[in-house]
């Protein structure tokens, strides 16, 4: 193909994997298969590689992130993001009715919107081309997060129709219940905290500093609000009707209400039917449709007076506490979990509810036996909210927490400072054995997806496995023809699991490829206490290998960025456990990576020969990454942390104070960025 008809092929591939992202994320009517829109996809992101100059901004290749956000900019809104005011009550919204009565002469209609519980967002676009995205902020002035909310794909990157040349339009960044419950079960599988609710998952995700890992995350948005000078229509749900058209996911839930009466049948009907969306709602949002009669109610000093939200009462049921079991983590945290006679609540059948730790249930008095309040806000498991203490029988005994682990019977220990107890048996105590290898083998670590809980625990009952270095043992002979009936579920559905030829060559394989798996993940995959994904990366880069880590002291340990001492500690205690030394070595003669992969570095000068710096902090016009290798490319030399070693420390914003403090104590010179360009000219 000559260049005019790669570019035509490009623009039809855009055009129709546009059209198809659309039909699927916002109007959630697929019209090809995932295989065929893969294989799209995958044809124009080779044509795109080899025509770099022919990339287009709304390529649907801009989705998957990859951008590195080292803080977000601040951005003043140009409009006042203001806070909507809220009612629990109908008596208060009547109020707001007669309100509005009294200063519109004028006949009037409502608006009625379900209020989302996510993180509001404006979107500004021109020319149809999404430019900025920001959140709310304080109400003057937000976060600039378009890098990571391109990757959401029900907002449009390029907008269809006969759209206004410059307009915002805002709304709420939601997590829906189907992709929450994954992302926390995997979560939970790896040894991470869940997240309470999706809402603040949502969050977190918005703040992310990689947008190929929000990429990732089933983000959805809605949009309820559109601000700007030439918008088509003077009134809000005829303005809504026509964004729908130019592209965006507009709710079907919307109405128009001619009296309060309709109103309150809205609400009253969605405080019933919320559970069956697959999103958390709140409340209902009410606004006043026509901007003429928004003018004449104008605004207090926090909130517009034609808008309220009325919210819901979170939803509660009476229980009875039947007893408490106890899980055993991988990392040996001991956590309670209340089995109840089951009740209707939120649209399922709850059984267990959540009991955190022995402070909670010591606080709230939960006793065995007691009448107790469960609620349901959006969180992976209900928690206890009350006990009704008057409804209580006279024989009921005070909470005891137990003392020997459920497991393997080793004694519990609880450390100062910490709510939880855990078991300190860590290289026999099954399911934390289990734990650790699930961890070992997930996406976000060696990325092992031919193992699974079920297999892990199959080789675990068979001996075949007891650490992570026993994987790199497995071999055909002893793997073939294993057999297990499974039980899953609340239902105990059984199921036969079998290593067949083609099993057992997909997990061989696995096991082969995680061989190439990069340092920081494998440092992740060895599942230290408190070291999560972020922390080994930052420790894999700081140390650069495995045994530069393993002589770090904790005065070492706690200069690194995000390194406290509860998890210095946790990264001794690791490596003065001499089993963890030996799988290590295990791993490392089988060929596993704990090295980060460095590339020689082309010399621009020699001026820095014989120096060794420490760059910490946070510089305006530079990476610390482009400020390293700007040091080597000089012939200077990086060195992880202060000591009397040190030559310079080069010094931005943010420089932690305990570095400072080593550095004055040692008297090695803190230099700015500009004393470092002086010295490099």
């Amino acid at each position: 193909m000559d260049i005019r008809q790669v570019e035509k092929r490009i623009d039809e591939l855009i055009e129709q994997l546009n059209l198809h992202n659309h039909n699927y994320y916002v109007l959630d009517q697929p019209t090809i298969t995932d295989f065929e829109f893969d294989t799209m996809l995958q044809e124009l992101n080779c044509l795109e590689k080899e025509y770099p100059a022919l990339l287009r901004f709304d390529s649907p290749t801009q989705r998957v992130g990859g951008e590195i956000i080292k803080s977000f900019k601040q951005v003043k809104h140009t409009y006042p993001m203001l806070s909507l005011g809220n009612t629990y009550s109908e008596e208060e919204l009547k109020d707001f009715d007669s309100r509005i009565q009294k200063l519109i002469v004028d006949d009037f209609e409502y608006v009625c919107e379900l209020k989302y519980d996510g993180v509001a967002i404006g979107l500004t676009y021109e020319n149809g081309v999404l430019m900025q995205a920001v959140t709310r902020g304080d109400g003057v002035q937000g976060d600039d997060v378009t890098a990571n909310v391109k990757t959401i794909r029900s907002i449009p990157l390029q907008l269809k129709g006969d759209y206004p040349e410059k307009f915002e339009i805002r709304g709420e960044i939601i997590l829906p219940h189907a992709g929450f419950e994954k992302m926390n079960n995997e979560r939970i599988e790896i040894g991470e905290e869940a997240f309470a609710n999706p809402r603040n998952a949502a969050s977190g995700s918005l703040k992310m500093q990689d947008s190929k890992e929000v990429a990732h995350r089933p983000l959805d948005c809605y949009l309820y609000f559109l601000l700007g000078e030439n918008l088509p229509y003077n009134s809000h749900y005829e303005n809504l009707l026509k964004a729908k058209e130019w592209g965006f996911k507009i709710s079907n839930y919307m109405v128009k209400c001619s009296n309060l009466d309709d109103v309150f049948d809205f609400i009253n009907y969605w405080n019933k039917e919320r559970t069956k969306l697959g999103f958390d709602i709140d409340g209902i949002v009410i606004k006043v449709n026509d901007y003429q009669q928004w003018k004449q109610l104008g605004f207090t000093a926090k909130s517009p007076r034609w808008a309220i939200a009325y919210k819901f009462k979170a939803e509660k049921a009476i229980s009875t506490l039947l007893s408490i079991d106890f899980q055993v983590g991988r990392t040996g945290t001991v956590t309670p979990v209340a089995n109840l006679r089951p009740v209707q609540l939120a649209g399922t059948v709850v059984k267990r509810a959540s009991l955190y730790n022995v402070d909670f249930i010591q606080n709230m008095d939960i006793r065995i036996g007691d009448l107790v309040y469960v609620e349901k806000g959006g969180e992976i498991i209900p928690k206890i909210v009350g006990v009704l203490i008057d409804k209580r029988s006279d024989n009921t005994n005070c909470f005891e927490f137990i003392s020997t682990c459920p497991e393997c019977g080793s004694e519990l220990i609880r450390k100062d400072g910490e709510a939880a107890y855990f078991c300190q048996n860590e290289n026999s105590c099954p399911p934390q054995i289990k734990g650790k290898l699930s961890h070992f083998i997930h996406r976000k670590a060696m990325n092992i997806d031919s193992l699974g809980e079920g297999k892990i625990e199959m080789l675990f009952d068979n001996a075949l496995l007891n650490d992570a270095a026993d994987l790199y043992d497995l071999n055909y002979e002893n793997l073939i023809g294993l057999e297990k009936i499974i039980e899953s579920g609340d239902d105990k559905k059984q199921k036969k699991l079998s290593f067949q030829e083609k099993t057992v060559a997909n997990i061989l394989n696995g096991i082969e490829k995680s061989k190439s798996v990069g340092f920081e993940r494998v440092l992740f995959a060895l599942g230290i206490r408190y070291v999560g994904e972020t922390v080994a990366k930052k420790l894999a880069i700081h140390y650069q290998n495995i045994d530069n880590l393993m002589l770090a002291s904790v005065d070492d340990l706690i200069t690194v960025d995000e390194i406290g001492e509860k998890i210095a500690e946790s990264i001794i205690a690791f490596f003065a456990n001499k089993k963890n030394i030996l799988i290590i070595d295990r791993l490392r003669a089988k060929g596993l990576q704990f090295a980060m992969f460095t590339e020689a570095v082309d010399l621009i000068s020699n001026v820095l020969e014989g120096k060794s710096f420490v760059v910490s902090g946070v510089f305006e016009q530079f990476s610390r990454d482009e400020l390293k290798l700007a040091i080597e490319q000089n012939g200077g030399k990086n060195i992880a942390s202060i000591s009397s070693k040190t030559d310079y420390v080069l010094a931005g914003e943010k420089m932690g104070q305990e570095k400072r403090k080593k550095a004055e104590t040692l008297k090695i010179p803190i230099i700015s960025i500009v004393d470092f360009l002086e010295m490099v000219r």
